[in-house]
């Protein structure tokens, strides 16, 4: 079965920094194209950023960019999520994504597992 662990989240202050981890088991995190996604209340789900299998493609929403980045530790089959220059705006629940992607830039839709999130809260 797969199954995707979020860990690392956490009550932060406004321009600190955050690492996030997503523990993959049931798949190999280096065949899957990867994503972080956010959800805060009142507010639609967002897609914060996005790897494609080979790493050769990656998205990083207007939001977070410059900001955030996103990476493997194949080795460790984890992907994580580092956050810097943390603003109060990126307080949500963090979620990670993986799925086989066969297209040239990975899609939401082609993402089919999901874990269950983990809270980041940032104060200012």
């Amino acid at each position: 079965q797969v199954q995707l662990v979020e860990s690392g989240g956490g009550l932060v202050q406004a321009g600190g920094s955050l690492r996030l981890s997503c523990a993959a088991s049931g798949l190999t995190v280096s065949t899957y194209a990867m994503g972080w996604f956010r959800q805060a209340p009142g507010k639609e789900r967002e897609r914060v950023t996005v790897i494609s299998t080979s790493g050769a493609f990656t998205y990083y929403a207007d939001s977070v960019k410059g900001r955030f980045t996103i990476s493997r530790d194949n080795a460790k089959n984890v992907v994580y999520l580092q956050m810097n220059s943390l603003k109060p705006e990126d307080t949500a629940v963090y979620i990670c994504a993986a799925g086989k992607s066969y297209s040239t830039v990975v899609l939401t839709t082609e993402l089919d597992y999901w874990g269950q999130g983990t809270q980041v809260t940032v104060s200012s």
